[in-house]
């Protein structure tokens, strides 16, 4: 329950003028007066409306006023490796580390550097898909560091470093791929990926 408090000095002294002014309703009562001062000590003063504060760091903001267009963001494109970290660890941690020391031999592999991005995602898709089929767990694509698509259309510099972990991360390869992690030096380094299949249903 929320205290009551009294009368500042200067409300009780405004209080008490207006009190000895005042003429009573009953001329009987001639303490009336001193009855409602007496009795302005224990009232309440109505409360004064403060304004809202204002945030920090925001301009202020008039009713009727138009407001700026905000700047719009763009999106800065994910690097291979912040697409890596985005996913997560899905694995066992200690598997991860061991295969990520290059302590783990893969028992296949795809090099597909060279390769359009049209020629390579058909060949990424037949190698996964097989290579869970057959029971493997830990197999290595290479991508290369690359120079760029040679197609139709231009593309960036290392088109399929940056487009293999989207595939794999994208049905129907998400459904098979437990963990995708860039590749140990003696496996590749930043041109390769070591992909972690699940075991089959």
């Amino acid at each position: 329950m929320r205290r009551r408090r009294g009368l500042t000095p200067e409300d009780r002294d405004l209080w008490s003028r207006v009190a000895r002014t005042a003429e009573p309703l009953d001329p009987k009562r001639k303490g009336q007066a001193a009855d409602l001062a007496a009795f302005s000590a224990f009232v309440v003063p109505p409360a004064v409306a403060q304004p809202a504060p204002q945030p920090q760091g925001l301009p202020r903001f008039r009713v009727g006023q138009a407001a700026k267009p905000a700047t719009p963001v763009v999106a800065r494109p994910q690097t291979p490796a912040e697409r890596l970290a985005l996913a997560g660890l899905r694995m066992d941690a200690r598997t991860h580390r061991k295969m990520s020391q290059g302590k783990l031999r893969p028992e296949a592999r795809l090099d597909l550097h060279g390769l359009t991005l049209s020629a390579a995602g058909p060949e990424l898709l037949h190698f996964i898909l097989s290579c869970h089929a057959s029971g493997l767990r830990l197999v290595l694509v290479i991508t290369g560091k690359g120079r760029g698509d040679h197609g139709p259309l231009p593309t960036r510099p290392g088109a399929l470093r940056h487009q293999v972990p989207y595939w794999l991360h994208s049905p129907p390869l998400a459904a098979v791929v437990q963990q995708v992690t860039a590749a140990h030096f003696r496996h590749g380094g930043d041109g390769a990926y070591y992909v972690y299949l699940r075991r089959p249903q």
